[in-house]
């Protein structure tokens, strides 16, 4: 699924951002534009099925726009958002699926995705969606997996970073924390267990001999698909790696 995102004010389009992905399940292609026109001219020739769309935008407003996309898919499900309520009887007119007022936040747009007015089937391959490119988040069929511990969050980042290796629990420790807590990383274990039960993953989690790593081919992550070059992983990397670990580095080359 591609969705394009057009907002000509630079922190209003990093809120739209921010929430979309948090919304959106991590194997969406999110495409984010400052300048309409530009928006317009590199996917004249591309199929977009969701757009959200700031109306008052220069040169290119949101409702011209909005025609042009029609006119590749008539059935582009388009969102406008806007700090106005006047555009009502415009976006009626084009058949929009939805219209919210700034300041957008999850619910607004998770309310409007659920009720598209041209649904989009979300076509998972795996059960586990990774999304490594930005803030590390794991998604089970478009829903965040959810941890009792922040820290077992980040000890499924570290088994993800490293791909399938093995890490025994003493590089987890040194890892997660400065002092010994290996009694604390059997909670963590435990938790990650839990979690990837919850939505029938658990083989996702190997355990071999005091050392634990994931199995890569039970996770769709951005990151493994951008070392095999897949166009839209390629296209997903702004240079920023699992951004909310000091230890994360990615090497892009």
């Amino acid at each position: 699924m591609r969705v394009l995102l057009a907002d000509d004010e630079k922190l209003q389009l990093l809120r739209l951002e921010n929430v979309v992905r948090k919304v959106l399940p991590a194997e969406y292609e999110v495409s984010c534009y400052v300048n309409p026109v530009l928006a317009w001219e590199e996917n004249e020739d591309k199929r977009v099925d969701l757009a959200f769309l700031d109306i008052e935008m220069p040169v290119l407003n949101g409702i011209g726009l909005a025609k042009k996309l029609k006119k590749n898919n008539p059935q582009v499900n388009i969102i406008f958002v806007t700090a106005y309520d006047h555009y009502a009887l415009d976006a009626y007119k084009l058949h929009a699926s939805g219209y919210v007022t700034k300041p957008v936040n999850a619910e607004m747009v998770r309310a409007e995705v659920e009720a598209l007015r041209y649904p989009v089937e979300m076509k998972a391959r795996k059960k586990l969606q990774v999304k490594c490119f930005g803030n590390f988040e794991v998604f089970s069929l478009g829903a965040p997996l959810n941890f009792r511990y922040a820290k077992t969050k980040e000890l499924f980042a570290y088994l993800v970073d490293r791909e399938g290796a093995a890490v025994n629990v003493n590089e987890l420790n040194a890892i997660l924390w400065e002092e010994d807590h290996k009694s604390y990383l059997r909670n963590l274990i435990a938790d990650l267990r839990s979690a990837l039960r919850s939505v029938d993953a658990e083989d996702a989690l190997v355990n071999r001999r005091n050392a634990y790593s994931v199995d890569p081919e039970k996770l769709d992550c951005d990151a493994y698909s951008y070392a095999k070059n897949d166009p839209d992983a390629v296209r997903a990397y702004r240079g920023e790696y699992m951004a909310q670990y000091s230890w994360a580095m990615f090497d892009s080359d």
